[in-house]
């Protein structure tokens, strides 16, 4: 029994001090977890914390972890199927997707990119659904007409002829219908147009004609006369939603809506507050100008931080030497025969004390009566030596034109008032009531920035440090007395000037000498008939201003450049020509009284007339070219090596998604590194990739960070490092490159091959 008992104690015992099984995994889970959220790779951090929850969920730390890395988590699946869509790879995207929902259900952007996604993979498979039209009638309303591309040959035109005449010879040549207003009166001009297109034709003739044409179809215009009522009768109607997407105050939107009013004459324009969204109605070219005013308001605020540096610098020096004699004496005189008792008459209320020395005693004092107290003598050997450093560096950003505030101390309440209600109109309340308001002690600043071009920031600025330095009683309430040093002024400032605003030197010498008069003059006696003090204080307090442009205003030259928007009663817009004329114009004589055409043949309107094509920005001209380099590699079995992927001719680029493909038999994947275009202006690129080395392809994307712009020029993208596994012939090609602009705007490029020959390992 006693056996059996040990061992049943032994057990408990190791029972207790021994953890679960389920504890050091739970443990070593959370603590793999937090080294993979080190290292930013939140999916397998979240998968770590998950584990560890389910093996002890009552673990406040293991459920804080596995709700943090939860959305992380989900944001980081959300982005890797971004890239693969945009790569093309829509089935795997998806995947990504409803991984991102298993994970965080409530993601939005999830739940938003998986229904694009699944829309995308339907109508490449399907085409869009016969009836979405039935079931949300609006995606199948159609936009404003517009005139189908015509022939823009240049032309000779020479008559003087009925207006009618002229509109149907000008769209028998353009191949268009030509209608007539019913109230339309025409009448006879001359025109003498040389050398230019049919468009420019038919603007000049209503220029000429005093009247205006609008497309019914895209081969057919109608011609009214060019009258306010007219136009309000005959011009269509546009209806259009505009989302603002940069608006930091109510006023914002409203200035929008006046801006359209005054300057495009547009009156039917509502302004939606709670979804910052204009609603505006009018003609196509209204609405055009509409988008163009819009795009050149609503840009991002320049953001500013501004370094504020607060340094007080104090140092005390005390130096007291010398020997403090005493200053006073203490003379007191007894009577050494009279007795220390005391005697009193009680009933009389007199009382008297024997000891004390009367008049009758007088004769009698000798130096034995007399007692003398000398105080002692005090000797200072003292020095110190104090200094204090007090800095302070908060930052604050703030937008362009917008107020900042940072207070950092306590709240000291002060006395304010006080009175004593009486009770009723008769008698007064015993009990006084006092008002107090708190004031901001401590650090604080105000401070609006303006931005300017050339990279200058206009600074209002209000600084204040302000301490308690001590109590005092007024009318029996202890107010605080409160030392304040404020600096307030306007300045402009580069990005990154320092500017001190005000430094205060405050230094104070203060010498005492105390000790007996005489001797404490004397050179070498004074050092034992006097004590000196010497006391140097010095406080130096300096404000320093530093701002830094977070984000600079981008204005392009297409917000600046001027635009022909018609007369100051009939607002139109004039479409620039994609194309260059081709031919000179010819003039020929012309018979008289006959339309005077001067092509040998009116060109037939085309069955199938070319869509119009949008025109190229800046970004596509000549597009981006991508390379290799070396373009040809020869290595040997085994061996590492790198090739760069080299950018020619690239404008504007903020993100870089590239897909690459090789050889899996004979090439291995490394490692992938940012070369030095992206970050050549010293900003951090972020790169990710994806491998499938089963078929050979990898997804690669550089980004710059959001706010930092785009880059141009010439350079390397990144540097791909292979090993070579054996002997063969492998080709590296781009499949895929979509640069893109900090619009996420595509721009063109082109992509090469380079050629990898694997030789026999020696």
């Amino acid at each position: 029994m006693i056996g059996k008992s040990r061992v049943v104690a032994l057990l408990l015992i190791l029972s207790i001090a021994v953890p679960p099984a389920s504890a050091d995994k739970a443990k070593s889970m959370w603590d793999k977890g937090r080294d993979a959220e080190a290292r930013q790779n939140y999916e397998a951090a979240y998968d770590f914390f998950r584990q560890a929850y389910e093996l002890k969920p009552k673990d406040v730390r293991y459920r804080a972890s596995y709700e943090r890395t939860r959305f992380l988590a989900a944001s980081s699946h959300v982005h890797r199927g971004q890239i693969l869509r945009d790569g093309g790879k829509l089935n795997d995207a998806l995947v990504e997707f409803r991984r991102a929902l298993e994970i965080d259900p409530s993601s939005f952007i999830a739940q938003q990119e998986l229904r694009r996604t699944q829309t995308m993979i339907r109508e490449a498979q399907s085409g869009p659904k016969p009836q979405a039209a039935i079931e949300r009638p609006y995606e199948n309303v159609a936009g404003p007409v517009e005139l189908a591309p015509i022939n823009d040959q240049p032309i000779t035109l020479q008559l003087m002829e009925d207006t009618k005449v002229i509109y149907e010879t000008v769209g028998k040549l353009a191949g268009l219908n030509v209608l007539f207003d019913p109230d339309y009166t025409s009448r006879r001009i001359r025109i003498a147009l040389n050398g230019v297109s049919l468009t420019e034709a038919l603007e000049i003739v209503s220029l000429e004609s005093k009247t205006f044409w609008r497309p019914v179809t895209p081969n057919t215009i109608y011609v009214a006369a060019n009258t306010k009522a007219k136009r309000n009768e005959v011009e269509q109607q546009v209806l259009r939603t505009f989302y603002l997407s940069n608006l930091s105050q109510p006023t914002e939107l409203q200035d929008v809506v006046n801006t359209l009013r005054q300057i495009l004459e547009i009156q039917r324009v509502q302004a939606l507050q709670t979804q910052g969204a204009v609603v505006v109605r009018g003609t196509p070219d209204q609405i055009a100008l509409a988008e163009k005013l819009i795009n050149d308001i609503d840009r991002a605020k320049p953001e500013v931080m501004v370094e504020v540096a607060v340094m007080q610098v104090s140092r005390d020096k005390l130096r007291q030497l010398g020997i403090q004699p005493p200053t006073s004496t203490t003379i007191a005189m007894t009577d050494r025969n009279s007795s220390t008792t005391t005697s009193g008459d009680t009933t009389n209320g007199t009382s008297s004390t024997t000891g004390t020395i009367n008049l009758n005693s007088l004769a009698n004092l000798d130096a034995r009566n007399f007692q003398l107290t000398v105080p002692t003598a005090t000797a200072n050997f003292l020095f110190s030596d104090s200094s204090t450093k007090i800095i302070q560096n908060p930052q604050i950003r703030a937008l362009d034109g917008q107020k900042a505030t940072l207070k950092i101390g306590d709240k000291v309440p002060v006395a304010t008032g006080s009175f004593q209600p009486g009770i009723g109109g008769v008698g007064i309340n015993p009990l006084v009531n006092t008002q107090f308001q708190y004031i901001d002690v401590g650090v604080n600043i105000d401070v609006t920035p303006r931005v300017h071009a050339g990279r200058e920031v206009s600074l209002k600025i209000v600084l204040e440090v302000s301490a308690v330095t001590r109590n005092q009683n007024i009318g029996g309430i202890e107010q605080p007395v409160i030392g304040q040093r404020r600096v307030e002024h306007d300045i402009r400032l580069k990005d990154g000037e320092v500017n001190l605003l005000g430094g205060i030197l405050e230094q104070r010498d203060v010498k005492a000498l105390s000790g007996i008069p005489g001797l404490a003059q004397i050179p070498i006696l004074r050092y034992l008939f006097s004590s000196e003090n010497v006391e140097h204080a010095e406080n130096e307090i300096v404000f320093a201003l530093v701002p830094h442009i977070v984000r600079a205003p981008e204005v392009s030259e297409i917000n600046t450049r001027a635009i022909d928007i018609g007369t100051a009663t009939a607002i139109e817009v004039r479409r620039m020509k994609s194309a260059q004329p081709q031919a000179a114009p010819q003039v020929a004589p012309q018979p008289a009284q006959q339309p005077p055409l001067q092509q040998p043949a009116t060109p037939a309107p085309q069955e199938n007339p070319p869509q119009a094509q949008p025109t190229p920005g800046p970004e596509a001209v000549g597009g981006a070219i991508f390379s290799f380099d070396p373009p040809t590699v020869s290595q040997q079995a085994g061996s590492t090596f790198a090739v760069n992927v080299v950018v020619n001719g690239a404008r504007n680029v903020y993100s870089a998604p590239l897909q690459i493909g090789y050889d899996p038999n004979t090439l291995q994947l490394v490692n992938i590194s940012n070369g030095d275009f992206l970050g050549r202006d010293g900003q951090a690129v972020a790169v990710v990739h994806r491998e499938d080395a089963a078929t050979g392809s990898m997804m690669v994307t550089g980004t710059r960070p959001p706010g930092s712009g785009g880059m141009s020029g010439d350079g390397t993208l990144f540097t791909l490092t292979f090993q070579a596994k054996q002997p063969g012939q492998s080709t590296l090609s781009i499949q895929r490159a979509v640069l893109r602009d900090p619009e996420m705007q595509s721009i063109t490029a082109s992509g090469s091959q380079a050629a990898v020959t694997i030789t026999p390992k020696q």
